[in-house]
């Protein structure tokens, strides 16, 4: 290969231009270069014309080449326009495709530093490209991310509607979303209900997903009244939840004797078997060396087990920090024996007669820690809530049968129970739910539930809008995601690029 198709080979995307040398300067690569002697047309009656007025320089930056950056002296016509009376008598000739007007980067050369500013934004953009051989400035890494052009389409037929914080508990922006695809379409810098109300009105839908908030559910009904809102099924299932563990803990004097003793590990479990084999075979007058060849451990091993009288339970017992009700705990632990359905409020006053100076929520903690009973107990309002919001089919032998301790410990807990399966049922959209969920709503109100009533009480609120969660396939959970990947450009910007970059990131497909 020439050093001419060599050339044409390593600065292929030079082709427009006449490269007349290349040398290697240093650590860089210039490139002297000419336009060719074609006709340009005019850039105002767009007339073609080649003839020179005359020439001039321009020094610009291309994309490296073996780890080098490549500068290019360009020498480019000024031309003469052949109309008369033609606004521009002379102008510059421009090379679409590689340079734009006033730069001094190539566009290739602009486009891969605008994309690794996307990826990494400012400073770390910038470290990066002093590493590729592209020097530049975390400001003009970020520059040229701003002059990536946004995506111009159509506004969806279904959106999704949601927040998320631009600094937590002070500021808040509100982001649109295509709810099929999760494209990004708009982003609001606050949440109030004026801002939002006037984005729908310029760019109407048809269905629009949301959260539980009162504020964007008014905004959507005032500037689409025609459109079908939608509350998603997540935020009512998490609502849902909150109320359960409330009813959970308002009914813990009724499954709180329900504390089984904490299973063993597999190393317990392992101890009690090897020491049953080592007492077997020394009963049998087995020898300690003959022990050790037969079970495969170690001849220290054997005799360890041979001093012990009985198997470790090698437990670590909880550790508690010391509290008032401690030197109570021999009065409760006699009470709590003899009537396991004791309330706590009596509990309370006995301890209070005998000395007691703390407060009830002390002893409500220090009772379902399970101290009194002397172990830690494996149940805890925590964990029986989460027994009855996970499908039966998820749990294990052990947990179903400990759920159904829990579910007959009071008929209010029997009903919870009854009301949370029915309810994830209505999760899955279908038509008829609505019919359902009434009839779900008027159980679950007959029912002594006061934190479940609430939760009622709010669906009957949003009632249309849940009725549309529960029969139409749509979701916000593409506009949740589209949230989580926001929260991770908000890190790498560090919150220091102000609202408008952030925007336009957002945006960038």
């Amino acid at each position: 290969m020439d050093i001419n198709s060599l050339i044409s080979t390593v600065f292929s995307g030079l082709s427009v231009l006449v490269v007349e040398d290349v040398e290697g300067c240093g650590d860089a690569v210039v490139v002297t270069a000419r336009t060719r002697d074609v006709a340009v047309p005019c850039p105002v009656c767009r007339t073609p014309t080649a003839k020179v007025h005359g020439y001039h320089r321009r020094t610009v930056t291309d994309v490296p080449v073996d780890g080098r950056p490549v500068v290019i002296h360009l020498r480019a016509r000024r031309l003469v326009c052949p109309v008369l009376g033609c606004r521009r008598q002379t102008f510059r000739e421009q090379i679409p495709g590689l340079l734009e007007r006033h730069q001094r980067r190539t566009v290739r050369l602009a486009w891969q530093i605008s994309q690794v500013a996307r990826e990494l934004c400012g400073r770390a953009a910038a470290r990066l490209a002093g590493l590729l051989a592209v020097p530049v400035s975390r400001s003009t890494a970020l520059r040229h991310l701003r002059r990536l052009p946004l995506p111009q389409q159509a506004v969806p037929r279904v959106i999704g509607v949601d927040d998320f914080a631009l600094r937590r508990r002070h500021r808040y922006a509100t982001i649109i979303t295509d709810a099929e695809t999760g494209r990004r379409v708009a982003v609001l810098p606050d949440r109030e209900r004026a801002t939002l109300e006037s984005w729908p009105r310029e760019h109407p839908a048809e269905i629009v997903c949301r959260d539980g908030s009162a504020t964007y559910a008014e905004a959507i009904r005032r500037a689409l009244p025609d459109a079908v809102q939608v509350s998603d099924r997540w935020h009512l299932w998490r609502n849902l939840c909150d109320k359960v563990q409330l009813e959970v803990r308002a009914h813990t004097g009724c499954w709180a004797t329900i504390n089984p003793t904490r299973p063993g590990g597999v190393r317990e479990q392992t101890t009690r078997e090897r020491w049953n084999k080592i007492h077997d075979l020394l009963g049998q007058g087995v020898g300690l060396l003959d022990c050790s060849r037969r079970l495969g451990v170690a001849l220290n091993t054997v005799k360890r087990y041979a001093r012990m009288p009985k198997p470790q339970a090698l437990r670590i017992a909880p550790a508690y920090r010391p509290t008032l009700v401690d030197p109570y705990r021999d009065h409760l632990r006699a009470r709590r024996a003899a009537e396991p359905a004791v309330p706590v409020t009596q509990l309370l006053g006995e301890i209070r007669e005998l000395g007691y100076t703390g407060s009830a929520n002390l002893l409500v903690r220090y009772l379902n820690q399970g101290r009194a009973e002397g172990d830690r107990p494996v149940t805890t309002p925590r964990h029986a809530s989460r027994l009855l919001l996970t499908d039966p089919e998820n749990l294990r032998p052990k947990e179903t049968t400990l759920l159904e301790k829990i579910v007959a410990a009071c008929p209010e807990m029997t009903a919870l129970a009854d009301l949370v399966r029915g309810f994830a049922t209505l999760l899955k959209p279908a038509e008829g739910n609505d019919v359902k969920l009434t009839e779900w709503i008027t159980a679950a109100r007959t029912v002594d539930l006061p934190h479940l009533r609430s939760f009622t009480n709010g669906l009957e609120i949003d009632r249309p809008a849940v009725n549309a969660g529960l029969t139409l396939p749509y979701h916000n959970g593409r506009t949740e995601g589209v949230n989580t990947r926001t929260k991770r450009i908000m890190r790498q910007m560090h919150g220091r690029a102000g609202f408008d970059l952030l925007r336009h990131r957002i945006l960038l497909p």
